[in-house]
């Protein structure tokens, strides 16, 4: 397998140009500490509420007329079904995507909204219909995050880093489930910004990248462990193929937080940032409140992914973080 390289990157972003939108890289004087920086990535704000649209419209956009008129399928939590629901609405294909029933109802509401057909199943049969499903009616599979194109795609938050961070900037952190945005991200940063350093950041109850990275084995971790997070989209049980290797070649660590820290940062971003985050937007940011000796750096970014929460889970983490 090929690493996803700059000419990859750069083009998804005149691809997707005019449908995912530019994202700030938002200064937070509220959040200096000492030293110590922080500028926001406010994915939350796409069209879908995610950075999924990104890779979903540069998969979609590439497709062959004769693959187009196949309609494609799809599996996610939730963001990543909602952005592969939008991008088929704007190119006009048929879209079906599978969700697990643990799924927010404001993501399955969204998803079918945008004119997709939605599959309830059991969480672990998520990732094995889609392609039994492509295999009976000829859908073009559309995977979350093991594939090229979905990984040039969501690199292009990175690229936008890139061109956006002051000259200072040091550190970038970024949410990890099935690998698909920090290995776009964290192949933008290396290739055109060498000296950064990308740090992945994912839930102490679905930790299964960290222990990946670290022991130098694609490691799973059961659904019913991973489950236990609060962070539904990061819940994937391992990380894909293609993204460990990039995680390999160009992220330098991954951290974890606790379900307290992430509640906590959720809480705070609404309060202090005006931002709503979702708990998976959450971790990355939550890793610089909460974990600033195991990271180091003095000026960071980091990547809030999605902001699709449930109303009531929102109002909810405001109250008890009072």
């Amino acid at each position: 397998m090929t690493l996803v390289g700059l000419e990859e990157l750069r083009a998804a972003q005149q691809r997707i140009e005019g449908v995912a939108v530019r994202t700030p890289l938002l200064p937070c004087p509220w959040a200096e500490e000492g030293a110590r920086r922080l500028w926001l990535k406010p994915e939350s704000l796409q069209p879908t509420g995610a950075f999924k649209i990104r890779g979903a419209y540069n998969r979609l956009a590439a497709l062959t007329d004769a693959e187009r008129s196949r309609g494609v399928v799809a599996q996610s939590s939730g963001n990543h079904a909602q952005a592969v629901a939008y991008a088929a609405r704007l190119l006009g294909l048929k879209a079906v995507i599978v969700m697990p029933d643990t799924s927010p109802a404001v993501k399955v509401e969204s998803t079918r909204s945008f004119g997709a057909e939605v599959i309830l199943v059991a969480p672990e049969d998520r990732d094995t219909l889609p392609a039994e499903l492509a295999e009976r009616h000829g859908y073009v599979w559309v995977p979350p995050y093991d594939d090229p194109w979905i990984i040039a795609g969501q690199g292009t938050v990175g690229l936008e880093i890139g061109e956006d961070a002051p000259d200072e900037l040091d550190t970038v952190l970024v949410p990890v489930s099935g690998g698909g945005l920090i290995s776009g991200t964290a192949a933008a940063l290396k290739l055109s910004c060498p000296g950064v350093r990308v740090i992945g950041v994912e839930p102490e109850l679905a930790a299964d990248a960290q222990e990946s990275l670290r022991s130098g084995r694609r490691t799973a971790w059961p659904v019913a462990d991973t489950y236990r997070t609060l962070a539904d989209g990061l819940r994937t049980p391992s990380v894909g193929e293609l993204p460990f290797l990039h995680l390999q070649a160009y992220v330098d660590d991954i951290v974890t937080v606790s379900e307290a820290e992430i509640r906590d940062t959720v809480a705070l971003l609404a309060r202090r940032g005006r931002l709503v985050a979702e708990p998976s937007g959450a971790v990355a940011p939550a890793a610089y409140f909460h974990r600033a000796a195991e990271l180091g750096g003095r000026v960071f970014a980091a990547v809030v992914s999605g902001g699709n929460i449930d109303p009531g889970l929102l109002a909810d983490l405001l109250a008890t973080g009072a």
